[in-house]
């Protein structure tokens, strides 16, 4: 006779139908169900058919590849059992954009939007229970949480902050209900600005106006949101590490409040002026620029009239910020206002693609993992501005399609979502790709299936003894070799041995290096201190980085002890810093304290310091103390940075001694007027020509050029002075002269801070000769000449006039005007 039996199943519980023939035309039918749970061990007998008489087994259905029945009646599972169509809906759908709007001080906690996620999952088990959070806010310029989320309903209010900080674009305040029209914004026009000669629409500043309105008015979240908040939805209410997320956007656009309090405007009352009334700057200022920052690369240029150009094109991943000062002057050199710092901040555009941080990433899974375990986080960056949606990165999976793996969108965190088995496949190699809103990269990743951790690691032995070592034995020495070895599958996480020391060592002196194949080399990782630490005991464990099976935990035999033992010897005295630098204005006072050097002795003895390699003469130290005082007038213009020796030695040693070396900086301080490399020149009186004077100042910036020339009397009806660069200015004689004749003009040249005095440029209006050389008679020569003017005039003489005759008139320049090479041409 034969008995059938039937049996038809579904995932986690099931419902059971089995005949037993009585006879063999005679069939009885019981229906029954019982329970699975998801993902328990395979072959373990799970149910028992009995009945009287019965032989024999046979099943039919769905699901009869998944289980087995014996023929004594035992249900076993072939494999483990999965909800698989139990997965977050958002894992598998498209990504969907949320937009919003929100004013200005929405009240904290009100929600003005929601986001929605389902679960395919058991309602009734913690499978299907969600919850929300936020995972970034972009941007984020106030370091600040402006938005929330309600963990459990998905609704997002602003915060306390929020309420506080969130700032509409500017734009035209209306009234509730106030029309909105074009003539509207015609009538408001009128009230800010004059009454146009032009119709509005060939109105160039009603045309600008009115396009930046209906760009404010009709701006699309989607393409130009003011905030996008990234949200991410888990399962088993995100209390659980192999949780299955989802995540979406939310664009948000910040609209106007509906009144804003425009603030006290102070207006004085019977002001009579001209209306609208024009505020601008001091009409006859000059502009320079200066640069705070001391970069090779300053592409900005002002005129003088205030225009700041940009010279050549930015690359914000070069330099994301530059920092101008612009100063304003009279023609005189007097500030008319303070110093205004400006910021040039470099905006982001979307240039750079994501870069996968390695060619290929290897991650490994042991077989039998619960579904939601993570496997690894695919790394990738982009040299794009961090926190704005240029750089926001999103991650997918590309294929293989059906892959047995998620990965979250946002931080690139992968899943496993079923439980995997060696003998269904060892290797899978995913394609994901990573994008920012316009580029995108693929990725390679190798996901290994490899066999569970079920062996431990073993030490060759557990008491490797102990050893002395001398306090001065050299970091990076080793100190011993120690072994293991793992019974797990070869070349896999389950059998990669690490070393870490476990007790012992609560400084980390010591660390073990190893290649993973379960050799271990003990090596000092920082220098030994007898006074510190004399003595060792080392705990070393063997471990896994795939973590054992389940009920399996290490023991003794994955543990090792060594002792240690340090020595003592003399060391040199130590100073507590690894750097002395100090920086001072240059008009430090003589007998000032610039910093005190410590340092001591391991072994406690007396120690003391000297100073070597001050050839100025500057600075002293005291030898017990380690004060360094100022002794000498310190001078930047000698030399701008001194650095000298101070050795610290035993007292009773000296050859057991440590250098350190001490960087003093000196600070420019405006302690030097400008003054003019030349003061003498002269003019033809049958041709006058411009005077060239060229001033210099031994102070740096900003307190050197450019210089400012001015007049000492002001203005001159005789004498023009024009400034033509930094360092150069042009002194012109406006009248043609009458007669021989030396001026002595007062010229006050003024440095980057306004620092001058005046001093006297002499100008000698003079006849010339065809030569263009002041022409002086015998016997008028007011200057001795030095030997070098001597022999330049008198051979300049003969190339000209050959030999010279008796009282023959001479050709003279003055001593001093050496940048005049004609007086000295031979």
């Amino acid at each position: 006779n034969t008995r059938l039996l039937h049996i038809h199943y579904k995932l986690m519980w099931t419902c059971h139908a089995y005949s037993i023939m009585l006879s063999p035309k005679q069939l009885q039918i019981i229906s029954y169900c019982f329970h699975f749970a998801l993902f328990i061990p395979i072959s373990n007998p799970q149910f028992q058919v009995t009945s009287a008489g019965v032989n024999n087994f046979r099943l039919s259905g769905e699901g009869k590849e998944d289980i087995s029945i014996s023929n004594d009646g035992w249900l076993y599972l072939q494999r483990p059992l999965d909800w698989w169509s139990s997965l977050l809906l958002l894992t598998h759908k498209k990504l969907y954009v949320y937009t919003a709007l929100v004013r200005e001080h929405n009240p904290a906690g009100v929600p003005f939007t929601r986001v929605f996620a389902l679960d395919k999952d058991d309602p009734e088990t913690p499978n299907a229970q969600l919850s929300y959070s936020l995972v970034s806010q972009i941007p984020n310029r106030l370091h600040t949480p402006l938005f929330q989320i309600n963990p459990e309903t998905g609704e997002i209010s602003t915060t306390e902050d929020g309420s506080q900080m969130l700032k509409a674009r500017e734009g035209i305040l209306y009234s509730k209900g106030a029309d909105r029209s074009i003539e509207a914004l015609k009538s408001k026009f009128d009230d800010y600005c004059p009454q146009p000669k032009l119709p509005y629409e060939q109105n160039p500043f009603f045309t600008c106006v009115q396009r930046a309105e209906m760009r404010r008015s009709n701006v699309d979240p989607l393409v130009d949101p003011d905030f996008t908040l990234i949200v991410r939805v888990q399962d088993l209410g995100g209390a659980s590490e192999t949780a299955l997320s989802g995540n979406t956007e939310v664009h948000i656009v910040v609209q106007q409040n509906l009144w804003v309090n425009p603030g006290p405007i102070p207006v004085e009352e019977h002001l009579r002026e001209t209306y609208p009334l024009t505020i601008s700057n001091e009409p006859n200022a000059v502009y320079a620029l200066v640069q705070k920052e001391r970069e090779l690369k300053f592409p900005f240029q002002i005129t003088e009239d205030g225009d700041i150009h940009l010279t050549e094109e930015l690359d914000r991943e070069d330099k994301d910020m530059y920092i101008l000062v612009v100063r304003a002057t009279d023609n005189s050199g007097n500030e008319v206002d303070p110093p205004m710092e400006i910021h040039v901040i470099v905006d982001d555009i979307n240039d750079n693609a994501p870069e996968c941080e390695n060619e290929e990433s290897v991650f490994e899974l042991q077989e039998g993992e619960p579904v939601g375990n993570e496997v690894g986080e695919l790394k990738a960056h982009d040299a794009d501005k961090e926190g704005t949606l240029n750089s926001l990165l999103s991650y997918t999976i590309e294929n293989p399609d059906g892959s047995p793996f998620s990965i979250d969108a946002a931080s690139g965190r992968i899943q496993a979502l079923r439980s995997l088995q060696r003998r269904d496949q060892q290797v899978y190699n995913l394609t994901i790709k990573v994008k920012d809103p316009v580029f995108s990269t693929n990725c390679k990743v190798v996901i290994k299936v490899i066999d569970v951790n079920n062996e431990l690691p073993l030490f060759e032995k557990n008491d490797y003894g102990s050893q002395t070592l001398a306090e001065d034995t050299p970091v990076e020495h080793t100190v011993l070799t120690i072994r293991a070895t793992d019974a797990d599958d070869p070349d896999s996480g389950s059998s990669r041995i690490e070393f870490h020391i476990s007790a012992g060592d609560d400084d980390g002196v010591f660390a073990v290096q190893t290649d993973g194949n379960g050799v271990g080399h003990l090596v000092i990782a920082k220098p030994l201190d007898f006074e510190t630490a004399s003595t060792y005991d080392l705990k070393i464990d063997a471990r896994n980085p795939e973590p054992l099976m389940t009920g399996l935990v290490y023991g003794s035999e994955s543990t090792a002890v060594f002792s240690i033992s340090v020595t003592d010897i003399d060391e040199v005295p130590e100073f507590s810093s690894d750097i002395l630098e100090v920086t001072v204005p240059e008009n430090t006072t003589k007998g000032s304290v610039l910093l005190t050097v410590e340092a001591k002795d391991p072994e406690g003895k007396d120690i003391n310091f000297k100073l070597d390699g001050d050839t100025y003469g500057w600075l002293e130290i005291d030898k017990v103390s380690g004060v360094i005082k100022t002794k000498g007038k310190l001078d930047r213009e000698t030399l701008e940075t001194l650095t000298v020796t101070v050795t610290a030695f035993e007292t009773a040693n000296r050859e057991m001694h440590s250098e350190l070396d001490l960087t003093v900086r000196l600070l420019d301080v405006n302690d030097n007027a400008p003054e003019m490399i030349n003061n003498q020149a002269f003019i033809c009186m049958m041709k006058p020509e411009p005077v060239i004077i060229k001033a210099k100042d031994g102070d740096s910036a900003p307190f050197s050029q450019p210089f400012t020339f001015v007049l000492g009397s002001g203005k001159s009806q005789n004498w023009g002075l024009v400034r033509i660069d930094d360092t150069t200015a042009k002194l012109t004689l406006r009248k043609k002269p009458t007669e021989d004749k030396t001026y002595h003009l007062p010229i006050t040249i003024k440095d980057n801070a306004g620092m001058g005095v005046a001093r006297l440029f002499e100008v000698r209006v003079c006849n010339c000769t065809e030569l263009g050389y002041c022409y002086m008679p015998p016997g008028r020569h007011g200057h001795i000449y030095g030997t070098g003017a001597t022999v330049g005039i008198l051979v300049g003489t003969l190339a000209f006039c050959g030999k010279p005759e008796k009282n023959s008139s001479l050709l003279t320049r003055n001593s001093h005007m050496r940048q005049y090479p004609l007086y000295s041409a031979v």
